[in-house]
């Protein structure tokens, strides 16, 4: 006989559920804050969006009123057309 103290089936299984509860709590956490962190960045880019649109709207010369005044692309520069 060992003086050790016998740990019976019972509490072992408690054991091993606190212990999968801690990890599915501690992986749900993590998931919950991803997710805020993600819906934060969504509101920066969309708020950021909207505050440069407005700059760019109250900040026009009169030379933006021309058709030809807008930011163009240089789409068929060396096409060799």
């Amino acid at each position: 006989m060992s003086t050790e103290p016998e740990v019976s089936a019972a509490a072992e299984e408690i054991a091993e559920e606190t212990a999968e509860e801690k990890s599915e709590r501690n992986t749900l956490r993590v998931i919950g804050w991803f997710s805020v962190g993600m819906v934060v960045a969504a509101i920066g880019i969309y708020l950021g969006n909207e505050l440069r649109s407005r700059y760019k709207f109250h900040n026009r010369t009169p030379y933006d009123f021309y058709s030809n005044a807008d930011e163009q692309q240089m789409g068929e520069f060396g096409v060799g057309i």
